[in-house]
């Protein structure tokens, strides 16, 4: 990278971190259960609401108790179940028309990542209605309070319920985009674990890997502050402690529990230090080929954790030891190794594949392209890489002969 354009991302990220503290960060409250989330809809006279769900949730039964719950306290809904994986704006659309043909002033979302995402981006459309969800891309551009929000996450990964961020793909160019702002932070969660239990292995492997993603992403960066190097040392050792017993055993609701609060600190820690190449790449993946996005960064993590090279070690080695890994007196580049070697070998136990097939190999320059568009100069990762640098890492995961 030219010295003039790695001058200014690192100025870029500068201004960012050192605004961390001046800007309006909060918590969404976490309620207990949906008795809590009736009594508070009841107190702000919420007359409609609109539930976000996806098809395949509504058919297991998993939102019937929300829904009995809302009918017994009389209180209206409406359930929209167009919420998919990598949701697109023409999904946003159809749900942004369902709130306003049913007068809805509140929204819930049910369901994983993408569906917490979709819901956003439908506040965010009533809060802006002039303004689509391209034009309101990037940083700070929503600005204007959305309709109350409750995320109910039924997966462990993408801490959607805690962050400033909606990930969106356009439905006409493919393209994948974030919209970050304040007021798309989930006024409430409820972070129930028997929601969770129906995930099968695969899902949970990888939207595990995703909250850890999260996590390493967060603390390697440049932008970390206390607070949230704390969030992500305690996520990533909360992941390496219970992903692997709760894939060979969904049952264990102890190790659920803990998969859940690992996803909210580690979402509490990258919606302020951001993440890296990873999520870069693997957004990129997700708009043009629809890939899964938790399987993507599994994928990924490991390769890009070794591109950063010894520019890593000292962090890599703090986890390292943090997790039980190693020794304090280990060597950094030894630590390191030791660290990416457990991330290589948790994939292989879940039967995540090393390789992306959907990945065509014409695409990877372009592909490549997005994804130094979307990491600079915004992610402040610990080595800045070009178009070119990041290649190497699609052409790794390709299997495109």
């Amino acid at each position: 990278m030219n010295i003039f354009k790695k001058f200014y991302c690192r100025t870029y990220q500068f201004i960012l971190k050192v605004a961390i503290p001046l800007l309006p960060y909060r918590e969404p409250k976490i309620l207990e259960n949906y008795e809590e989330l009736t009594s508070m809809l009841t107190q702000n006279d919420f007359r409609c609401v609109l539930v976000v769900a996806d098809k395949n949730l509504i058919n297991l039964g998993l939102l019937d108790d929300l829904t009995n719950q809302l009918t017994k306290m009389g209180i209206n809904f409406v359930v929209f179940d167009g919420a998919v994986a990598n949701p697109t704006s023409q999904n946003v659309e159809d749900g942004l028309k369902v709130y306003h043909e049913n007068a809805c002033q509140a929204i819930i979302a049910f369901g994983g990542g993408s569906t917490i995402d979709c819901a956003k981006a439908i506040g965010a459309r009533v809060a802006r209605p002039k303004k689509s969800l391209s034009q309101m891309a990037g940083i700070l551009k929503v600005r204007k309070k959305i309709p109350t929000l409750t995320a109910i996450p039924t997966t462990a990964g993408t801490g959607s319920e805690t962050t400033i961020a909606s990930v969106i793909t356009d439905s006409q160019t493919r393209h994948k985009y974030a919209i970050n702002d304040f007021p798309l932070i989930p006024s409430y969660a409820i972070l129930d674990a028997k929601l969770t239990l129906g995930l099968p292995p695969y899902i949970t492997a990888t939207t595990g890997m995703d909250a850890l993603t999260h996590a390493i992403e967060a603390y390697i960066g440049n932008s970390t502050t206390k607070d949230t190097r704390q969030y992500a040392l305690s996520a990533i050792k909360l992941v390496f402690e219970n992903l692997l017993p709760v894939y060979h055993n969904g049952d264990d609701i102890t190790a659920r529990q803990s998969m859940l609060k690992a996803s909210y600190l580690a979402g509490l820690a990258f919606t302020k230090s951001y993440v890296g190449y990873v999520h870069a790449i693997a957004h990129s993946l997700g708009g043009k080929y629809n890939v899964a996005h938790g399987e993507a960064n599994a994928i990924l993590l490991p390769r890009v954790l070794k591109m950063y090279g010894n520019k890593i070690y000292a962090k890599l080695k703090e986890i390292c030891v943090y997790a039980g890994l190693c020794e304090e007196s280990t060597p950094k580049e030894v630590a390191s190794k030791i660290f990416i070697e457990k991330i290589e070998a948790m994939n292989k136990e879940m039967n995540i594949p090393n390789k992306i097939d959907a990945i065509k190999k014409d695409d990877i320059p372009q592909l490549a392209k997005t994804a130094e568009s979307e990491g600079n100069p915004l992610y402040p990762v610990p080595v800045l890489f070009t178009a070119e640098q990041l290649e190497k890492i699609y052409y790794e995961v390709c299997n495109d002969r």
